[in-house]
């Protein structure tokens, strides 16, 4: 596992409960010695890691999308064999996905692409993984797969050729964004009904159970206004990773209507610039799931 960030080091420690001998990289001594800690290889240089495996080697990829990917490959083909599998479960773009795959197989090495949702609640709960690749690659990483999903034959998939599993993970990205800007204008709605005095809290509990609008994004919802709803603590900035103005863009490159997608991109740019209660839960929801930072509201 390269890349010991919050998600790669929550990856690792699945797998190794599962059982599987894993090799943690990370440039940090300390995030690579509490994982050996725990049972894990470690390595603090890229040789070191391909060093401690056996071909042919498995190499998942969990750095930030971008330059940060194409540094990391480029320093590990010269160390690799042909018929090595790297692996990039990051956010990149399906487009760089599919221009990696086919650099790679170039040299004789398989590219495989994994869309990853499930956050900080994966190693818990277990991860989506939308999966792109040739059947010969994806076949060797099986059963690594089915141990970091919530169940062997649920939860992850094998969508298609080398970007399909990213570009899978952009449009759920898009979809996110769309629900996520549903509830916060909806609480928003609820909060500013100052005659009923509403417990939005009490709101978001009932809605939890029973009701066709419950999901795993409103138990997040909720545990958010647990604490204090007003949310005191939350400057309402909301921040976006990319995924939201690809799927955008790729809607219109596709000719596909997708206002909502647009709507929900268009409010978080908004956020920036106007501050509202729609806002502030937005960052908080992004907290909940993803360990994403808020900026503070004295700031």
């Amino acid at each position: 596992m390269i890349g010991l960030g919050k998600m790669g080091a929550n990856m690792t420690r699945r797998l190794l409960q599962g059982g599987h001998a894993v090799v943690g990289f990370d440039l940090d001594a300390d995030t690579v010695r509490a994982l050996q800690d725990e049972g894990a290889g470690g390595a603090t240089t890229l040789k070191a890691l391909v060093d401690q495996l056996e071909p042919p080697r498995v190499l998942w990829i969990m750095v930030p999308a971008g330059d940060p990917v194409d540094q990391t490959i480029d320093s590990l083909v010269p160390l690799v064999e042909a018929g090595d599998i790297l692996i990039d479960g990051g956010n990149s773009n399906y487009k760089d996905s599919v221009r990696r795959g086919k650099e790679l197989k170039a040299e004789g090495l398989h590219y495989v692409d994994v869309g990853t949702s499930g956050g900080v609640w994966g190693l818990e709960q277990g991860y989506s993984m939308m999966v792109g690749g040739s059947d010969e690659a994806v076949g060797v990483l099986r059963p690594a797969l089915e141990t970091l999903a919530p169940g062997p034959e649920k939860g992850w998939g094998h969508m298609g050729p080398v970007g399909s599993g990213h570009f899978v993970k952009m449009v759920h990205n898009g979809i996110e964004y769309g629900i996520m800007q549903a509830y916060a204008e909806g609480f928003d709605i609820l909060q500013a009904k100052e005659a009923f005095g509403l417990d939005v809290h009490q709101v978001a509990e009932t809605w939890r159970f029973g009701s066709v609008i419950r999901s795993w994004l409103l138990d997040l919802t909720s545990r958010a206004l647990a604490e204090d709803q007003e949310l005191p603590g939350v400057a309402p900035w909301v921040d976006d990773s990319g995924e939201g103005r690809w799927t955008v863009q790729e809607a219109i490159d596709l000719d596909v209507p997708a206002p909502v997608i647009t709507d929900a991109l268009l409010a978080r740019l908004d956020s920036r610039v106007e501050a509202s209660y729609t806002h502030k839960l937005l960052a908080a929801m992004r907290n909940q799931f993803g360990g994403h930072a808020i900026k503070d509201a004295g700031s």
